[in-house]
This record gives C-alpha cells, sequence and structure tokens, in this order.
C-alpha cells in the first residue's frame, strides 16, 4: 500500500514541514490509523460471528480458556 517512496525519504520531506504541519500530519495520520484499526476490529468480528453462526467454534468462560492453556 505504499507510494514506493522510501521510509526515510518521507521523514526528510515530513522535517521539511513547518511545525504546524508537522503537528496537522500527526493529527491526520492518527485518525487515519484510528480508521483503520476500527476496520480491522470490524472484520475481525464479523468473521468470529460468522464461525459461531457455522458452529465452527463455541462460547467458552475464561476459566475453560485458562484450563486449556495451562494444560
Amino acid at each position: 500500500m505504499g507510494n514506493g517512496k522510501p521510509f526515510g525519504e518521507i521523514l526528510e520531506d515530513a522535517d521539511k514541514l513547518t511545525l504546524e504541519e508537522q503537528e496537522e500530519l500527526i493529527d491526520v495520520l492518527s485518525r487515519r490509523i484510528a480508521e483503520r484499526r476500527r476496520n480491522l476490529l470490524a472484520r475481525d468480528v464479523r468473521s468470529a460471528r460468522d464461525e459461531l453462526r457455522k458452529g465452527r467454534c463455541r462460547p467458552v468462560t475464561t476459566d475453560e480458556i485458562m484450563t486449556e492453556i495451562l494444560s
């Protein structure tokens, strides 16, 4: 998903921005990262619900999970 520009060059370009532009860049990137994380989480939830609906997994308690992990 990269633009073909090496990360180091991107950092050099960011250094050329004014302080205000750098702060805005951080804000924009933070919002985009949060949105990507939300999308990934939503995808994982949809997948888990689909697996549960198809009977590929079953609800368990934390005690059951811990017993399985420790055995």
